[in-house]
């Protein structure tokens, strides 16, 4: 979603940039729990389309929120390849396609390494929120285990806390890896 919704916002076609933008500012400028209650309550009332299992939904509400952050990430990646770059592409008479191909989209995979990690972990974070509408997820287990141990409602709290940041864990240290990738062969 990322790719496709970065790569929209910089088409010179009008129509696809403005409905781009559109849907990254909404995504953007409204919170994940109102697009997931939206998704999994209202969107079926509504427009009578049901979407299938709640899985379904938390994956979709997810996925669109982060495109959205993401796109944004890829956007200005682009945009900070040095101009140059495409102006010799033009003169080596490549197309389009193949400017982005072979000499735009390699740099910027580079600047765009370090948030993408980033963003994957707090698409793990965001998962938590999937609860809300009955997925079971680390955090439901975590709110069983409290209402039926009353007494322990902080120890299972602080397990869930320990849970997602063992299961963050290979998740940071993926992205120290991309950062140390993304510096290697650049001129500081």
């Amino acid at each position: 979603m990322a790719f496709v919704a970065g790569l929209s916002r910089m088409m010179k076609n009008p129509i696809i940039r403005g409905v781009t933008a559109f849907y990254v500012e909404v995504f953007r400028g409204t919170s994940l729990i109102v697009q997931l209650f939206w998704l999994y309550y209202a969107v079926p009332i509504l427009f009578d389309i049901h979407l299938g299992s709640n899985w379904i939904v938390g994956v979709i509400a997810i996925g669109l929120n982060y495109g959205a952050y993401m796109s944004e990430v890829v956007r200005t990646s682009i945009l900070a390849v040095d101009k140059g770059q495409t102006e010799a592409a033009i003169a080596l008479n490549l197309s389009p396609v193949q400017r982005m191909r072979h000499i735009i989209l390699p740099q910027a995979l580079r600047l765009m390494l370090p948030e993408f990690g980033n963003y994957s972990i707090q698409i793990l974070k965001g998962t938590a929120l999937v609860s809300l509408i009955g997925l079971t997820d680390i955090l439901y287990y975590g709110d069983i285990y409290r209402s039926t141990n009353l007494s322990e409602g902080p120890m299972a709290y602080l397990m869930v806390l320990i849970m997602y940041f063992i299961i963050a864990l290979p998740l940071i240290w993926l992205s120290k890896k991309g950062e140390k990738i993304a510096r290697k062969g650049v001129a500081s």
